[in-house]
């Protein structure tokens, strides 16, 4: 009797990367590049306290269109998107702590 391992796995359950055709990528372009424009157009408005609010929230839009196509966590497992999850909610607490500190000082 031989003593080989046969491997008898079916290689149809590996997860097949899935990327988004060049047209979706072409229009996240567009969309990344009139975002900016936006944010230098709304530079030059005088919008006062609201400014650094506008910037972020547009920021924020960029940051996404980047991790969901670009970096490919759209197509990613679950784990991935809630680790995610856990840093941007991190990440807003201590934004929001440095806004109440600036906002109290005298």
């Amino acid at each position: 009797m031989e003593n080989t391992q046969h491997n008898d796995h079916n290689d149809d359950h590996i997860a097949v990367a899935h990327h988004p055709s060049y047209g979706v990528n072409i229009l996240v372009w567009i969309g990344l590049i009139s975002l900016t424009c936006i944010t230098v157009s709304v530079a030059g408005i005088n919008l006062g306290s609201l400014a650094l609010s506008v910037a972020l929230i547009i920021a924020i839009v960029k940051s996404l269109f980047v991790i969901n196509f670009f970096m490919h966590l759209k197509f990613d497992n679950k784990a991935l998107k809630i680790f995610l999850g856990i840093c941007v909610i991190t990440f807003v607490i201590i934004l929001l702590l440095t806004f109440f500190d600036l906002t109290f000082r005298t």
